[in-house]
């Protein structure tokens, strides 16, 4: 597979049940390695090459890019979390 590899995942970490420490990571990766990240403990993007270090400055500085992002913990994280658990609790 010659060429470029461009990604994006993103995943919802947690480890209570009350889902108080969940954290929302969105990646960027280009040939496997991550050069932009946004982690919402961090709250903000973090850059970890060149581009991605000017990229994260580009994002952070635009409010609706970053409450878009801090957003992902309650819409998608916390909300499909509470499914999944119910779903568990429902079938013991």
């Amino acid at each position: 597979a010659n060429g470029y590899y461009y990604s994006r995942w993103a995943k919802c970490i947690w480890s209570s049940h009350d889902l108080s420490d969940m954290v929302f990571i969105d990646n960027y990766i280009f040939n496997k390695d991550v050069f932009i990240q946004f982690n919402s403990s961090v709250g903000e993007y973090v850059g970890y090459t060149e581009h991605g270090v000017y990229n994260a400055q580009l994002y952070n500085k635009d409010p609706n890019i970053l409450q878009q992002e801090r957003a992902e913990v309650e819409g998608v994280c916390k909300h499909n979390a509470e499914i999944d658990q119910s779903t568990i609790t429902g079938k013991s």
